[in-house]
């Protein structure tokens, strides 16, 4: 057991100097615990309110809203000879991401980690601290508004502990991790990333919209102009899509082809909202009524809805039960969104020469072929 000592002592980081100072000590380690309080309520990007950073030594809670230069810090996230630890990290990405166009690397996250090593999915990070050192975080500050100032000790104590406790967390995780997770383990953390460093795509919003696949032709197109809208605007003046208009309003405007500003208030859409972005929506409806039908998005196969497919979904949800190891969690190897994928990829590839899904990539391939032999084998027995 690691002796933790009861009291968190921390430094205030305000200005550049002890930046530097507290980076530079950090760059000397081989491991640092990172965390970032931040607030996103009506904004799309997430606004940051305080970075805390462990290096087993000092513990920094260092101000944004303070510190001009930032390069000591960026240097920190770059340098390949320091391992950052996080804990549920891919908002935090988002942030690093966002306000200094550098991620943590290397990082390993301990919620990854405890994927694979028979915690249940759901294990949070004062779960965690709980099982290994017996100890009850105080989550009582979690609510805190990270822009004010100043922050009150208990404020700064909440923010402390994250990184605080994560080092030693890390080291007994690490002890205890098997050693044939090791490589999954980075593997999923390197996918954090590329996942993070990902650009939205305004042009293909309408995908993620609800029930956009009972859309065809120019409904299907002018709701893949509103969104394709709304996401641009979101970027540009940094507002949460569902503050300039509910995604369900969107869907309800493309179905109905409105012809008026007014007719939004069927929608339940805000009169705040309407004078604002009313004309623009139904502008872009009426380009859509007037386009031509080659230019209309192809429909968008919804397999879920088709009868047999609860069938083959359950098929695999079966067999993956049957596959899976006592040390890892079932939805680390495969979520429900990544047996749709595996099923879609073999009803419409029958070549099996598009992409493959991420079941058959990386450390899930194994048992992304166990599940496909599976599904070929009842497939041909005609047991689905």
């Amino acid at each position: 057991m690691i002796n933790i000592p009861p009291q968190i002592d921390h430094l205030w980081i305000d200005n550049d100097t002890l930046l530097a100072k507290v980076c530079a000590q950090a760059s000397e380690k081989s491991v640092v615990a990172l965390d970032t309080e931040f607030i996103r309520t009506r904004t799309f990007y997430p606004q940051l309110g305080l970075i805390q950073l462990y290096d087993g030594q000092t513990l920094s809670l260092i101000d944004p809203l303070s510190i001009q230069d930032f390069s000591p810090f960026i240097a920190l996230l770059q340098a390949k000879n320091v391992l950052k630890v996080l804990h549920a990290c891919s908002e935090d990405l988002e942030v690093f991401a966002h306000y200094f166009n550098q991620l943590p690397r290397p990082l390993i996250d301990t919620q990854v980690m405890a994927d694979f090593m028979g915690f249940n999915s759901s294990t949070g990070f004062a779960s965690l601290i709980e099982h290994y050192f017996s100890i009850s975080l105080d989550k009582g500050a979690s609510r805190t508004d990270w822009l004010a100032r100043p922050l009150s000790e208990t404020q700064l104590r909440y923010a402390g502990a994250d990184v605080y406790y994560l080092l030693p967390l890390f080291s007994q995780m690490r002890e205890a991790l098997p050693t044939q997770w090791q490589s999954a383990v980075m593997q999923e953390c390197d996918y954090l990333c590329e996942k993070c460093l990902r650009q939205p795509q305004p042009e293909q919003a309408y995908l993620t919209i609800g029930n956009a696949w009972r859309l065809q032709g120019e409904r299907l197109l002018a709701l893949k102009l509103l969104a394709q809208w709304r996401l641009t605007l979101a970027i540009e003046e940094d507002i949460a899509p569902n503050f300039i208009i509910r995604e369900t309003a969107l869907f309800n405007a493309a179905q109905a082809m409105i012809k008026q500003p007014s007719a939004l208030v069927e929608f339940d859409v805000h009169p705040q909202t309407i004078r604002r972005y009313g004309k623009k929506i139904v502008q872009l409806i009426a380009q859509a009524h007037k386009a031509p039908a080659e230019s209309h998005p192809p429909a968008i196969e919804q397999i879920a809805t088709q009868a047999s497919y609860k069938k083959h979904m359950k098929l695999l949800q079966q067999q993956l039960v049957e596959l899976v190891p006592e040390t890892i969690t079932k939805e680390r190897i495969a979520s429900r969104k990544f047996l749709h994928q595996l099923i879609k990829w073999r009803w419409y590839n029958p070549e099996q020469d598009l992409p493959l899904p991420r079941l058959l990539q990386g450390w899930r391939q194994p048992f992304g072929e166990a599940l496909l032999a599976s599904y070929e084998i009842a497939m041909q027995h005609n047991a689905i």
